[in-house]
């Protein structure tokens, strides 16, 4: 009891706390130890990733190209060269079974090689890249640029070259029978989808590089194709069609209708087409006196004087008549077609004619005839072409195409002609004198005139200065119709003389003068050796004259035009050579 008192009275009140002291000492040291490892440890990383900052970590390829444990430098170096063919060389990409380069430069596919070393380089505390650096990367994909508008063109341009249009279903017909082609799909690059593949892809896609496409339909399907076919062309090629028109039956066989018939598109569709006026040439072939020509109005000269003379309907086949009845009985039953005739008005219709206000004789001119009855031969005929011609307002006549060619053939006769002022033979002689005849009849209606040239010299049954020769080829007499109305024209042989009437209504009031002769030569004699030459007495003297016309209307002039011309003497004429001198 004493000792456990003293053991009591002899501890420290702190005695209490002295057996805690050691163990936190050995804590800190503890702590101490690992805080120096991990400062260690932190040193070494720290030191490892600045001292790889530099380097691509090991195994690292990119596009193939093996770029692992290189300096950034040399990396990028590395891939510059290894990569420079496939930067810039044409990009083969392809769509089907068609194929088309690109040009990554104009395609604006450009390769960054210091952007992709870059990202695979440089000093970073995170864990992952000295676990690169100790462990390996592998592949790792390139830096590229893209300049959008041009990629986009660029694909656009491609797509052109890539394109496969689609093949629509078909159907001819041949020996007789339907024949149908197969519709094709066709491909379309899909322009969008085919961008963005390039964008991402384009340096390190296998080539050729096979790009995204949208199927392209036909228009015309093969459902479509087998429907013509089995509800148009084979029921159109079964057998022939008869063809029942005026009492008459014309069998049309399969190869005729077929051989007349298309199938086209129309829209998404194929429709039946049939040739009318083919089948049309295949009825009237066997066919008898099925159709009649219509016959114009016409005017006729009865008692001097013009009457309508009515014109009369024809008949024809409507080739769109034909063609869809031929058409309806082919697909239908019984084969038949029933085919009305057309009637068909004449061009000319008395109407028409009538509007022409042909109601009165606007002018007439006669000049004598001679005593040569070959030379009148010929002007009766000129005068049978002339007559019942009609001259519509605006319209211009000829005289030589009225009454040529001067054949004879066409009723002529070989008489004397005046060429370059000699007198010569010649087939249609005379018919000078129904060229200023006429010019005459034309010239006090007020026409214009157009085409005419007076003789060489003056003969005296002609007015002076207001005649008109024709040499058919070279030398005319035209005239146009200035007014509202029709000309008739009417010409004939009568007491010695020829006329040339101008039947229509009166427009014009016409004026006339004739100056006095002047410049007056008088004819001498001649010599001549030409073949054919025909040797002729002196005649009227050469002189110049002028006439003048004033066309009035209503009153008030409204043309006036004068016109002169000049006369060669009319020289006797000697055939054979000039007698020498005594």
């Amino acid at each position: 009891m004493a000792k456990d008192e003293t053991t009591t009275a002899d501890t420290h009140p702190l005695d209490a706390f002295a057996g805690a002291e050691k163990p936190r000492r050995r804590a800190g040291r503890v702590v101490g130890a690992v805080a120096a490892v991990v400062i260690v440890v932190a040193a070494g990383y720290v030191g490892a990733s600045w001292a790889l900052a530099d380097t691509v970590p090991r195994g690292v390829t990119v596009a193939g190209v093996d770029i692992g444990g290189q300096q950034a430098e040399v990396a990028v170096a590395t891939l510059t060269e290894e990569l420079r063919a496939v930067t810039t060389e044409p990009i083969v990409v392809t769509a089907g079974e068609s194929s088309v380069s690109l040009d990554p430069v104009v395609a604006g596919l450009t390769f960054d090689a210091d952007a992709t070393v870059d990202a695979l380089t440089g000093f970073t505390l995170e864990p992952a890249r000295l676990w690169q650096h100790l462990f390996g990367l592998g592949e790792q994909p390139p830096v590229t640029r893209v300049e959008r508008t041009a990629l986009d063109a660029a694909v656009a341009t491609a797509g052109v070259g890539l394109l496969k249009d689609p093949v629509d279903g078909r159907i001819v017909f041949a020996d007789g029978a339907a024949h149908a082609s197969a519709a094709e799909q066709g491909i379309a690059l899909d322009e969008r989808a085919a961008a963005e593949l390039l964008r991402r892809t384009w340096l390190t896609a296998p080539r050729p590089v096979e790009l995204p496409t949208l199927a392209v339909a036909p228009t015309i399907t093969q459902e479509e194709t087998d429907r013509a076919l089995a509800q148009l062309a084979k029921p159109l090629a079964s057998g022939p069609v008869g063809v029942v028109v005026e009492g008459q039956v014309a069998e049309l066989p399969v190869g005729v209708i077929t051989a007349a018939a298309t199938i086209f598109p129309e829209g998404d569709m194929l429709q039946l087409r049939l040739d009318g006026e083919q089948l049309v040439d295949e009825i009237l072939k066997r066919t008898t006196d099925l159709l009649s020509d219509a016959e114009d109005a016409r005017f006729e000269f009865v008692k001097g004087k013009p009457t309508i003379v009515a014109g009369t309907a024809g008949s024809t086949l409507d080739p769109e008549h034909v063609a869809m009845a031929v058409r309806n009985a082919a697909l239908g039953s019984p084969r038949t077609a029933n085919v009305v005739l057309t009637p068909v008005d004449p061009d000319q219709t008395t109407k028409a004619l009538e509007e022409l206000g042909i109601t009165e004789l606007v002018s007439t001119f006669d000049t004598p005839l001679t005593n040569d009855s070959v030379r009148t031969k010929n002007l009766i005929r000129g005068a049978e072409l002339v007559t019942g011609v009609l001259v519509e307002p605006g319209e211009t006549f000829s005289l030589n195409d009225t009454i040529g060619p001067i054949t004879a053939e066409n009723g002529y006769f070989d008489s004397t002609v005046v060429v370059n002022g000699v007198i010569q033979p010649g087939i249609g002689g005379g018919l000078s004198q129904m060229g200023t005849t006429m010019f005459n009849a034309a010239y006090f209606a007020g026409f214009e005139d157009v085409e005419h040239r007076p003789h060489t010299y003056w003969f005296s049954r002609y007015p002076e200065g207001r005649e008109a020769t024709i040499y058919e080829g070279a030398i005319d007499v035209k005239w146009k119709n200035t007014t509202p109305y029709g000309a008739l024209l009417r010409s004939y042989v009568k007491d010695n003389r020829i006329y040339v009437e101008v039947w229509g209504t009166k427009h014009f009031e016409v004026q006339t003068s004739k100056s006095a002769r002047s410049r007056i030569v008088a004819p001498t004699t001649r010599y001549s050796q030409a073949a054919g030459c025909i040797s002729q007495s002196a005649g009227n003297p050469g002189f110049q004259v002028t006439n003048t016309r004033i066309l009035l209307l209503e009153g008030e002039q409204v043309e006036k035009k004068s016109f002169t011309w000049s006369y060669n003497p009319q020289d006797a004429i000697v055939c054979g050579p000039k007698p020498k001198d005594d």
